[in-house]
């Protein structure tokens, strides 16, 4: 087959013991024409000097999906800033770029695609998230359909739970119009064969997500004000107005850790920007039947919905977070 150049692009941020444990399974897979961007996102944590350290063979990775290996140590990797440095080499193994702001998981990710877009010869961008884990096949069947159909313009894997490694987190999404929401096709299932064949959905999740660079240079790439959730589906969406696909491969598979950055709407960032995008995405995708529906349903919800939170999270931040996030979504 054909081994056309991949860019894997994984943001981090405060989550440095995810990210080497990605890192790790990435260079363990069988696919070999590629090249790690990774961003982090004014991490202060020490996450920089502890990937530098994982790059350099000195920290050991131990996980239960995968045996650590000496033998690719230590990794060829450069440091640039956001905007790049003169000396710049695109032949690196890995790629840290530094950003000196979090810039969330939108315009972070657009960083890393933007240096492999002007400085990767490569076919492809694949968008990883850092808490993940990835099987060693699972680049080479995402590739091998891309190949293979040149309708598509987006890949997915099967992705399981991390702690729960046979059972589905999501295959692919369906979007639920009336509230807003992504419906995660397979969630919660055990996985007995039943999604083994390859399939189209609204939207293929972001945690693992291959796209065509002809399609980013046509459709451009995330949307930055969603700043976190709901951006790949926006670009999903803008993709399809112009005929691009997506398609779930079931050979591809991923285990993912589930919400360690945004946690959700069980802590006031997620809650914030889950609640605020949701408007700004139907505002600019809803049909009118849908949006009205919507907007009813969105009242009932701001009357009970926080007060149910705070109680439930113990959390009283919850309540005013929410009505910022609905405030500024609205307007």
């Amino acid at each position: 087959m054909n081994s056309p150049r991949v860019a894997i692009v994984i943001l981090n941020w405060n989550g440095w013991k995810d990210t080497i444990e990605c890192l790790e399974s990435v260079f363990q897979i069988n696919y070999r024409n590629y090249t790690v961007v990774l961003v982090d996102n004014n991490s202060t944590d020490d996450s920089v000097q502890k990937i530098v350290e994982y790059a350099q063979g000195k920290i050991n990775v131990e996980s239960d999906f995968f045996d650590y290996s000496s033998l690719n140590k230590p990794i060829d990797y450069q440091i640039l800033n956001k905007n790049g440095n003169v000396d710049k080499n695109p032949n690196k193994q890995l790629t840290l770029i530094i950003n000196h702001k979090n810039d969330g998981f939108a315009e972070g990710n657009n960083i890393g695609m933007k240096y492999a877009l002007e400085n990767l010869e490569s076919k492809y961008v694949l968008l990883l998230n850092n808490d993940t884990v990835v099987d060693k096949y699972f680049l080479d069947s995402l590739v091998k359909e891309g190949e293979n159909n040149k309708k598509i313009g987006f890949l997915g894997s099967k992705i399981y739970y991390y702690d729960k490694p046979e059972t589905i987190w999501c295959v692919g999404g369906k979007i639920d119009w009336k509230f807003a929401r992504g419906l995660h096709i397979g969630n919660q299932e055990h996985d007995h064969g039943q999604y083994q064949i390859k399939n189209h959905f609204d939207y293929i999740s972001g945690a693992a997500l291959l796209i065509k660079k002809e399609l980013l240079e046509d459709v451009g790439l995330l949307d930055e004000k969603y700043f976190l959730y709901f951006e790949e589906t926006d670009l999903e969406l803008r993709a399809a107005l112009k005929g691009y696909e997506n398609i779930y491969i079931p050979k591809s598979k991923i285990w993912h850790k589930v919400s360690r950055s945004g946690g959700g709407i069980s802590n006031e960032v997620g809650l914030y920007y889950i609640t605020r995008n949701r408007w700004i995405f139907m505002k600019k995708w809803a049909k009118p039947g849908d949006f009205l529906i919507f907007i009813i349903l969105q009242i009932f919800m701001a009357i009970t919905l926080p007060i149910l939170l705070s109680i439930y999270h113990t959390n009283k931040n919850l309540f005013i977070t929410y009505y910022r996030g609905l405030f500024d979504g609205i307007f």
